[in-house]
């Protein structure tokens, strides 16, 4: 078991990344004092497999509980789900004085975590990721929220949980390309914050491939600890927290304009980082060795870098819309080198231009 605290003040909790850790969640909601109805979050895939098992540890600790289940996918990431899911725990009795568990990938998270930061002004919520991606990225760091129709995450509040409790065994029931999507945010971490990290996905690629699972919980632990250092630097994103969007503001464009539904979101932040790294070239940031090698790695992982089609103002307008957007000019995550990162400011229209997009 590896235990990971998240130093926030009165926000602080702690990461719990083990084996078989869902068996223990009942025992730990109770340590960190959370008390009445547990209204599990989920969704149906991820319910009919581990549904039982988390409720079953929380009725062991005495909890009563209460499963509600959301369609599956980013494209019901929105204020319809939203306004469905508070006439659930409106039905299931979740009061003031109930907790939400958050079982599922990064939209159940950020979903169940908006639900819980706004039910009745806010109620505890825990995040039990199943993804890889959720693991290591979406469950820690407090982001919660849903999609607006001309971008992702446009509506949302930062709202940290009580627990993050990651089973690494529920990544066996992952199909492969969930789990390849979430190895984009683990190279994320390794290109925009520490060589070293790079280098370790670079030499253990097989195992990790092969979901080695001594290998996988020091790969969801160095990118919680990598995540939390930064969180606990700038927990609301005012400067700092930007370098973990690496990769993620043409991604978010190409994910809007798929309709949240022809690429997942580890797929289109991988062609970001690819373009990032672009960028961060023309900007003399780092050299065509460094595009290469992180473009390697990206394909070494099963992932695709081809750059969906795209219509020039559809993508404009929707990279307008990236929330880090001030006065017609975005803050732009590059890599310098690899292992560091450099904030820059561009239109959109010097993106697509200095990315390749616009030759």
């Amino acid at each position: 078991m590896s235990v990971l605290s998240v130093n926030l003040a009165e926000n602080s909790y702690d990461i719990v990344i083990e084996r078989g850790a869902l068996a223990s969640l009942g025992r730990r909601c109770q340590t960190v004092g959370l008390k009445g109805v547990a209204a599990i979050i989920s969704n149906p895939m991820v319910a009919a497999l581990y549904g039982t098992a988390v409720r079953n540890s929380l009725e062991a600790a005495g909890y009563s509980t209460a499963l509600i289940e959301l369609p599956d996918g980013e494209e019901f990431k929105n204020s319809a789900t939203l306004n469905q899911l508070y006439d659930d725990l409106l039905a299931a009795g979740v009061d003031r004085a109930s907790f939400i568990v958050a079982l599922g990938g990064g939209v159940v998270g950020d979903i169940a975590g908006f639900a819980a930061a706004t039910w009745m002004r806010g109620i505890p919520f825990v995040q039990v990721p199943t993804t890889l991606l959720a693991q290591v990225d979406s469950s820690v760091g407090g982001k919660t929220g849903i999609d607006h129709p001309k971008g992702k995450n446009l509506i949302g509040a930062f709202y940290q949980p009580r627990l993050v409790l990651i089973d690494v065994d529920t990544l066996k029931t992952l199909d492969q390309r969930q789990f390849r999507a979430g190895l984009a945010e683990v190279i994320k971490y390794g290109v925009a914050i520490d060589l070293p990290f790079f280098e370790f996905i670079e030499t253990n690629r097989a195992a990790i491939l092969a979901m080695d699972p001594d290998i996988l919980i020091n790969l969801i632990m160095r990118s919680c600890q990598l995540k939390a250092q930064i969180v606990e630097l700038d927990e609301k994103e005012a400067g700092l927290r930007a370098v973990l969007n690496y990769g993620h503001t043409l991604g978010h464009a190409f994910e809007t304009l798929s309709g949240y539904h022809d690429l997942v979101h580890g797929e289109a932040v991988a062609i970001g980082m690819v373009l990032a790294a672009r960028v961060s070239a023309a900007e003399g940031l780092c050299n065509q060795e460094d595009v290469s090698r992180i473009s390697a790695l990206i394909l070494q992982c099963g992932l695709l870098i081809e750059i969906p089609g795209f219509n020039r103002q559809s993508l404009i307008n929707a990279i307008s819309a990236d929330k880090k957007s001030k006065g017609g000019t975005i803050t732009f995550i590059c890599n310098q080198g690899i292992g560091m990162y450099a904030m820059t400011q561009h239109t959109p229209e010097e993106l697509l231009q200095l990315s390749g997009l616009e030759a």
